[in-house]
């Protein structure tokens, strides 16, 4: 599907506070427009992003009931009651329950942790876990990534004498759970400051909170932040303010001293010795330890964050590298066989605004991943649905700007349950309703969606020369870091670009072109690489001129050079629209 491309000029108040930054960056001047698109606008405040400091964290204390979760867990250890804390079993949720249990097994040892199982437990807070958590003894769970909807399993646990500390990060609805107290950064009247936390973010806010009123020094748990960045990355929230301070920290903890169970894995990805980057977390690091969760229990997961030695971790993290590749090969198949289903039903499908796909048989644990690759390829919200226990359960992605947790919940009359964020939600409901779903979730999205969201848009934040890409240059740029949502990667704009003659199809099927570039502005010659891009190979080889959309990626070793390379996202010839 071909990329619109958009380049929206500052406006005149932006060139102004551009101007206000051109002295501190003149010899690099794309920086000064790059920070006044990010809501830089003076020098003081570019300081402070490019040196993100955990000094400028926000007191735990301004997240409503924060008071109250603390002071029960302080009675709870007082009291020597035992505690139990529990979690989702994703990425967000894990790395959640590693940190707060790791952490408060430090000065507490009557404590255990809790992951459901995906397939027979399902989202949330179960029924039997709280019959278990009786059993054991427990008077308190903490419970992470979840939990803001459970309003008859927490007032179930009342009823045994369990009380709830609830850390989410998703939408509440009206009607909250009788829980002792709720920590979410996105209850109705919280003036927290970053309201777009990870479930693992509100974890480690509960812990700065509670070390802070007991006179503990807050040391060990910012030591605990590359888990925390891996939550951020994985689970897509805003790299902005606290999210972005937590990432930046945590991606330096990564490449210096990681904990065990992340050493294990970053061994297993290959990324020994290499500068350890946001990337690397979205798409090697934080795959494998879902795929516990997806594959089998996200409970193993924990075991790896929390092992004590390296042989346990190397153990846990090889096991779940195995689940990864058994993920690998479910998603492709299902993928294909949800492009097969789309591909038989014709213009119905072409038609349609958003896809609803169904299949019983689909493992359940992999229809958010299709979910994903389904939006991508089509560009429409989709919903993958498959049966579990009795119900239609599935998972729901959005195209960028369209509220996909809207479009559910205007059908939640239909729904036995459902909960998530802007651009992913899950859900569940009988068989019989699917077709009324369909139906329904599809009327909401013609409605509501703009034909803009229907087509896959390159949002362009600064035209370059090739002599703009300056050393100088380069190394700001990587101050930028890390990337993510509000905070996206800068996509430049090259125009007629020319071949020096020695570009070439690379690849399997030659479908991938391997450039060698020069501009009229310098005598820079700039590699690069254009993924599936062969049929722009013949102009580009004739020395036409053209136009290129790019990131400017750099690979760094320890204690090594880098190589610079322009990873090209789009090509256009004069005979393309532009």
């Amino acid at each position: 599907m071909t990329s619109k491309w958009h380049y929206h000029p500052l406006t005149s108040a932006e060139q102004e506070s551009e101007s206000a930054l051109d002295d501190r960056f003149a010899g690099t001047p794309p920086v000064s427009q790059l920070l006044v698109q990010r809501g830089i606008t003076t020098v003081d405040e570019a300081n402070r992003f490019f040196n993100p400091s955990l000094a400028d964290m926000h007191d735990p204390f301004l997240m409503p009931d924060m008071d109250k979760a603390v002071g029960r867990l302080n009675k709870a250890m007082g009291r020597k009651e035992r505690i139990m804390v529990y979690g989702d079993y994703d990425v967000d949720g894990t790395t959640a329950v590693a940190l707060v249990y790791k952490f408060l097994r430090q000065f507490y040892s009557n404590i255990e942790y809790y992951i459901p199982t995906r397939y027979d437990e399902g989202y949330g807070i179960s029924l039997s876990s709280i019959d278990y958590a009786e059993r054991q003894g427990v008077k308190l769970i903490i419970i992470l990534d979840c939990g803001i909807k459970a309003i008859e399993e927490i007032r179930y646990a009342a009823e045994r004498g369990i009380d709830f500390i609830i850390c989410d990060h998703h939408v509440p609805d009206r009607e909250l759970p009788p829980a002792v107290a709720i920590l979410n950064p996105k209850m109705e009247g919280s003036t927290y400051p970053c309201p777009h936390l990870s479930g693992c973010g509100v974890g480690f806010k509960f812990m700065q909170a509670f070390a802070t009123s007991n006179g503990i020094p807050t040391t060990d748990l910012e030591g605990m932040l590359d888990i925390v960045a891996v939550s951020i990355a994985a689970d897509i929230v805003p790299m902005v303010d606290e999210n972005r301070i937590m990432t930046y920290h945590g991606l330096k903890r990564l490449n210096t001293n990681p904990n065990m169970g992340l050493r294990s894995i970053i061994r297993i990805c290959g990324l020994t010795g290499k500068e350890i980057t946001i990337s690397d977390v979205i798409f090697k690091i934080g795959p494998r330890i879902n795929a516990s969760g997806r594959m089998q229990s996200g409970r193993e997961a924990v075991d790896l964050l929390v092992a004590r030695d390296m042989a346990e971790a190397t153990e846990k993290g090889r096991a779940i590298d195995r689940y990864n590749q058994d993920r690998k090969e479910l998603d492709k198949r299902i993928t294909e066989e949800a492009n097969a289903i789309l591909s038989a039903r014709g213009p119905e499908a072409d038609a349609a605004k958003s896809i609803v796909i169904y299949n019983k048989d689909w493992h359940r644990g992999i229809i958010g991943i299709v979910a994903s690759r389904l939006t991508e390829l089509y560009y429409k919200p989709a919903v993958v649905l498959t049966l579990t226990n009795g119900l239609a359960t599935g998972s729901s992605r959005s195209v960028q700007g369209f509220d996909i947790y809207k479009a559910v919940e205007a059908t939640r009359d239909l729904l036995e349950n459902f909960g998530g964020h802007t651009y992913a939600v899950g859900l569940s409901l009988k068989e019989e309703n699917i077709p009324e779903f369909t139906r329904r979730f599809e009327e909401y999205v013609a409605a509501n969606i703009l034909p803009s969201q229907l087509t896959p848009q390159l949002d362009i934040d600064a035209p370059l020369t090739f002599a703009d890409i300056s050393r100088e240059f380069i190394d700001l740029l990587r101050r930028f870091n890390p990337f993510g949502p509000g905070n996206q990667k800068p996509v430049f704009c090259t125009r007629d670009v020319k071949d020096f003659g020695t570009s070439k199809l690379v690849g399997r099927n030659l479908e991938h072109i391997k450039l060698e570039l020069v501009d009229d502005t310098s005598g820079k010659v700039m590699g690069g690489i254009a993924f599936n891009a062969a049929q722009h190979f013949d102009h580009i080889h004739a020395g036409l001129p053209f136009d290129i959309c790019y990131t400017i990626e750099e690979s760094r070793r320890h204690n090594a050079g880098s190589d610079i390379q322009l990873l090209i996202k789009s090509i256009q010839t004069p005979q393309g629209a532009r």
